[in-house]
């Protein structure tokens, strides 16, 4: 999973293998360590869950978790929608949320688009 901060957004990538994961067990995570200690690490998360409608985050203790609806992640899978998109509000204005998939680079070896969604302009001329 990668994982995209820029001001006030963020956006998830997400392979196919994450996705399968994500549908069999409700949630996928990664961490990024700043330092020696445990404590010097932030994970991120993407998961879903049947109470939730709207695409949200979760922040504390060192974890950004994504949270999409079940039924809106069970759809993205299985169709051709590049992502899923919220938008929450915090005391410094909205922060946007963008969930994707990792499509394969159109300039890039198949080594290096290994676990990937197939690019949607795979084949087409420029």
């Amino acid at each position: 999973m990668k994982l995209r901060i820029k001001g006030n957004s963020l956006r998830l990538r997400i392979s196919p293998s994450e996705m399968a994961r994500l549908l069999q067990t409700g949630r996928i995570e990664d961490a990024i360590y700043f330092g020696a200690g445990e404590d010097a690490k932030l994970t991120y998360a993407l998961e879903h869950s049947p109470q939730t409608n709207a695409t949200t985050v979760r922040y504390g203790s060192g974890e950004l978790t994504v949270v999409v609806a079940l039924q809106e992640a069970q759809l993205w899978a299985e169709g051709q929608d590049v992502g899923l998109y919220g938008e929450t509000d915090t005391d410094r204005g909205p922060l946007q949320i963008a969930v994707e998939k990792d499509f394969a680079c159109l300039d890039k070896d198949d080594a290096a688009n290994a676990d990937t969604f197939p690019h949607p302009n795979q084949g087409s001329a420029c």
